[in-house]
This record gives C-alpha cells, structure tokens and sequence, in this order.
C-alpha cells in the first residue's frame, strides 16, 4: 500500500484553495453582519460584494446577476421555479435531459406531472430533435440542461438548445457546477437564462453555491423567506466566510484555467491510453467532446465496487459514479439513459483529476488498476462481455 495518498475524485469535490482557506479564516475574525450599517457589517458585506464580482466576472455577467445559495442543489432548486418568463409568457412546464444531476431530475418546485425527460444520444449527447419535437406546439417550457456531465464528462449542445427553447418562446436553466473552472464559458454565449454555480467543484467550501440570473429572466420566486437579502432573492445571513472562499477560488482559478486544463487533459489521456490496452476495455463518451478531467470506463466482470475498493487498498481515490448516489448499488442512470446494459453499467469507474494532479499520481493510478485488471479471472466473465 502506498504511504501517501493519491486523490483522483475531483468531480465529487475538490481540495480546498490555499486562498480559499485564506480568506475563509479572514472572513471569520470579522465580527459584523453583512446587513449592518456600522463599520463591522460593512466590512463584512465588503467580503461578500468582493466574492460577487469574481463569481460574475468568471461567468460573464454583472455582480447583482450573482445570488449566493447553501450550494448547487438550492441554486437549482430557485431555478426550477414554475412561473419564470423571459417574454411575456410565464414557463407552465419542465424538460430535463435524461442525464440530469438528481437536484434536477427531482424537478426543483414542478409537480411531477409538470416535468418531460428529455432523450440523449448513445454518447450521453441532448437529442435536439427530440427537443424539438418535445416543444413543438406546445405550451412554454423551461429548460434545465447541464453544460457538462458530472459522471461521462460529455459537454451538451447548451447554445444549440438555447436558441431552439427561446424560438419556442421558453426559458433556459443551466446547471455548469461540473463546468466551473475546467472550461471557460460566458453566461451570454450559451444562450442561459440563469446558471447555477457550487463553491466545492473549484477549490472552494463545501456548502455554498450560486444562482446566475440573465438579464431578461422574471418571475423567479425565492425559496427562503424572510429578510431582504439578495436583493429579496434569498432571505437569510449570508454565509460571509463560506462566501468569501468561493470567490478567492475563483479568483485563483480563472486566469490559468487554460494552461491547468491542457496539462490536466494530457494526464487523461495518458491514463486512458493505459486503459484501452485491457481487453475489452470501454471509454464512455471518449467520441464528443468532454471534460479535460474526467474519464468514466469500464471492463466486464470488474464490478466498479470491487475496483474502488481495490484502488483504495492501492492508496487511491477514485468513484463508480456521482458522489451524491453514494451507498446506492445500481446502475448509473447516466449510463442507462444512454442505452448501456446493467452488466457493463456495474463496471463503471469514474476518475478526475484537478490541478494539482500530476504524473506520480497517474503512474501509482495506472499500477493499482493493472494489479485489478490482471486479477480478472474465467469466473468474472460467465457471460460473453458486454459491448457498448
């Protein structure tokens, strides 16, 4: 076993930024609330309003658009509001694409019977003509579609399916926490209505998220009532520490996200060449385009818990799939939307990487999973394997 340990997970969560934790400790000292007038409230809001900025600034809007939320699933949630316009005519229903976070699949504050899944492609891709003939006719609808997929890595046709929604009069929700900090983008340029962010994807605190509105989005009602924080969008003291971290690492984040990002990805690639010398070995979604960081693959008769359990043994740290499905034992719906069997499905092992990953952490990857694929024996495949 390896005496230090080797942390490929970052799509769960990430490591905190030095400058996060910075900041966060600064945050704490501060004794005032960020609604108080005197000189301690104003330093506090002072944290939260400098935090604003930075978040708006990485995804291309002004500092009011930013609401900050408990995480990414309340930032959803405030989306997924019935009643949203962009025109004049307030959304009455839902489309979800079927490879969805569950904070999304959940629907946020439709009623079941107000919520239609959208079909993906075999490579986990948003079907357009099934989008277009989901809306054609009918009633507004909003659209809630991630802009990459936090198991397969694969990046969804977001500005496509923008432009399509709004012809049909309808509004656009996009779920980027997977994307902050691995690929730039810009609010406008994706055609979104509103953008829902989390702290923890990009070196940030666990426990705080935000929701990016578009200039045109209406209606949106607040799920917390009370004070008149956020503009009256989200009652409640703001968490100025947590804040204060999300914006530090944003602000550390951006201006490298590049460069970190194409050394990331040839890491990637690198582990991913090994894999495909396993027999039988598949790579889900390595045809469209994905993630620099994130690969999800698969050999039949390893089971993804029998590999995780056996990369952790070896001192590292990887997934069979989302981190908020954890202890479920089931295929990925993921994967299931995107026609895999359950065989295969049950096979699958999520490894991503951040910035501070590095050679050594692929080379002791790369031993622990040729141990595990070396111990594959005749009993592992009783059925013919699997093709995807």
């Amino acid at each position: 076993m390896t005496t230090e340990r080797v942390y490929l997970d970052w799509n769960a969560t990430t490591p905190l930024r030095p400058e996060a934790r910075a900041a966060m400790v600064a945050a704490l000292e501060l004794a005032g609330n960020p609604s108080s007038i005197h000189a301690e409230g104003r330093a506090a809001r002072g944290l939260v309003e400098q935090a604003r900025a930075a978040v708006a600034g990485a995804v291309g809007v002004t500092a009011r658009d930013v609401v900050f939320t408990s995480g990414g699933t309340e930032a959803i949630t405030l989306a997924l509001t019935p009643g949203l316009r962009v025109g004049s005519q307030p959304v009455e229903r839902l489309l979800v694409s079927a490879v969805e976070h569950a904070a999304v699949l959940s629907g946020g504050r439709f009623a079941p019977a107000q919520i239609e899944v959208v079909e993906v492609t075999r490579e986990g891709v948003l079907d357009l003509e099934h989008l277009r003939r989901l809306l054609a006719g009918g009633r507004p609808a909003l659209l809630s579609l991630m802009l990459a997929n936090n198991e397969t890595g694969a990046m969804q046709p977001v500005a496509e399916a923008a432009e399509i929604v709004h012809a049909a009069g309808g509004v656009v929700h996009v779920d980027a926490i997977q994307a902050l900090g691995k690929v730039p983008f810009r609010t406008k340029e994706l055609g979104a209505d509103l953008v829902s962010l989390s702290a923890h994807k990009i070196g940030g605190p666990k426990g705080v998220g935000a929701l990016v509105l578009g200039a045109d989005a209406q209606g949106l009602e607040p799920v917390l009532r009370g004070g008149g924080q956020e503009l009256g969008r989200r009652a409640g003291t703001e968490n100025v520490a947590g804040i204060a971290g999300f914006g530090a690492a944003v602000a550390a984040t951006m201006p490298t996200i590049v460069a970190d990002m194409a050394r990331v990805e040839n890491l990637r690639n690198r582990l991913e060449a090994n894999v495909r010398q396993t027999n039988d070995s598949v790579i889900f979604c390595e045809s469209v385009a994905r993630l620099p960081n994130t690969t999800l693959f698969a050999v039949p008769g390893l089971r993804a818990e029998t590999a995780v359990i056996g990369f952790d043994l070896a001192g590292v740290a990887v997934s069979s799939g989302s981190a908020c499905s954890s202890g479920k034992v089931q295929p990925s719906h993921v994967l299931r939307a995107m026609g895999c069997g359950p065989e295969l499905a049950q096979s699958a092992i999520r490894i991503s990487l951040g910035w501070s990953s590095s050679e050594t952490d692929i080379e002791a990857c790369l031993k622990a999973w040729k141990k595990l694929a070396g111990n594959l024996t005749k009993r592992d495949h009783e059925t013919v394997p699997e093709r995807f």
